[in-house]
């Protein structure tokens, strides 16, 4: 079939555009590569292809009319696409692809291929029309994006495994930390609780006894610190909690109560030793013997506020019974000298006072612009 029967393909290809040269004509003319297909025929070769197509594929018309289109596809043509292509010739349904074909001259390049069935009034398929577009600058582009995204996705993989290993190096540094602490803390309490057994007299013996509250105080506050997930923050709410179940327990002639109500209140982890030490002062003078009757309650609570983190510590009877006593219920002496200077030390308040029910309340404040 030679160029001057294109126009007779283009008018069988859809008569309802009418008859004439005109729409062969742009057919012929137009640049994008277009080719038409006979199903009818054996193995569906292509009977018409214009000019682009020509030009797209470096073949003479003459080597490219009978031809089935398969003859463009090369040794790296992907299978799965042309498996695609042959379903939607047998269904008879439109597809759109990129699919790497191959020139006469035996470069490749990727063929943006749109494939159509033609139907005629019943329904029955003439020919298919296929259109090609050269989209190999845009695949490339697609490639190295791909390439550089699988590139950027290896570096990420390959630094988060450094980081992992980096923070599991730490974890165990902190580990031998925790363990060295522990060790020196208990050491140092075992002196201690050798000294208490020799002590001559009940005053050094009392002393002796704070010394070591103070040290299991501190040792409840490394507890804390590194057995949280933020090594950096410490919780004083929940400590606080802790350390008063500790002390109360301690004390076989103690019969008192904890109640909690605690919200996120947490200071950085430098301030955790000044500040778990004034806690330990304010509940160790609490609990001292004349205070240990029974019913007696410690209420706990915590929060933060936009401005500060406080706490909040209040002692006294379950039934808030009117006691007579001093309007402030303050520590002095070797307590006094300890919460003062931390609180100096650390810039927290701390307020001391007696309720209209004879309980002690007791807040600590630290503002937030110092922690």
């Amino acid at each position: 079939m030679d160029e001057r029967e294109d126009w007779h393909l283009t008018e069988a290809l859809h008569h309802e555009q009418g008859r004439g040269d005109p729409f062969a004509a742009a057919v012929r003319a137009t640049r994008m590569s277009m080719v038409i297909t006979d199903p009818n025929l054996p193995d569906n070769p292509i009977v018409f292809a214009n000019d682009a197509f020509q030009r797209l594929s470096g073949y003479d018309r003459s080597e490219i009319i009978g031809r089935n289109c398969r003859f463009m596809q090369g040794p790296h043509t992907d299978l799965d696409s042309i498996a695609q292509i042959r379903e939607a010739v047998g269904k008879g349904t439109d597809i759109s692809i990129d699919i790497l074909n191959y020139r006469k001259d035996g470069t490749s390049f990727w063929n943006g291929l749109y494939l159509s069935p033609v139907r005629n009034d019943d329904g029955t398929i003439r020919f298919f029309f296929a259109s090609q577009l050269d989209v190999t600058d845009r695949v490339d582009v697609q490639s190295r994006m791909a390439r550089e995204k699988s590139r950027v996705e290896a570096e990420v993989t390959r630094r988060v495994a450094e980081l992992r290993d980096s923070l599991d190096a730490q974890r165990l540094l902190l580990h031998e930390v925790d363990h060295r602490v522990k060790n020196n803390m208990t050491m140092i309490g075992s002196i201690l609780r050798l000294q208490l057994r020799e002590a001559a007299d009940s005053d050094t013996a009392e002393m002796l006894r704070a010394m070591m509250t103070r040290i299991d105080a501190l040792a409840t506050v490394h507890r804390h610190l590194y057995q949280a997930d933020d090594v950096t923050r410490f919780d004083i709410g929940s400590y606080a909690v802790n350390l008063a179940s500790d002390l109360t327990q301690s004390r076989a002639d103690c019969d008192i109560r904890i109640r909690a109500d605690l919200g996120r209140a947490e200071v950085p982890a430098g301030q955790a030793a000044a500040i778990g030490l004034i806690v330990n002062e304010i509940l160790t003078h609490m609990i001292r013997p004349e205070n240990a009757e029974a019913g007696q309650v410690f209420d706990i609570s915590s929060r933060t506020t936009p401005a500060r983190v406080e706490l909040s510590i209040g002692f006294g009877p379950a039934e808030m019974a009117v006691r007579g006593a001093d309007p402030v219920y303050s520590p002095s002496g070797v307590n006094e000298q300890i919460i003062s200077r931390l609180a100096a030390q650390t810039r927290t308040r701390v307020a001391w006072s007696r309720t209209d029910q004879g309980s002690i309340q007791v807040t600590v404040v630290i503002d937030k612009e110092n922690s």
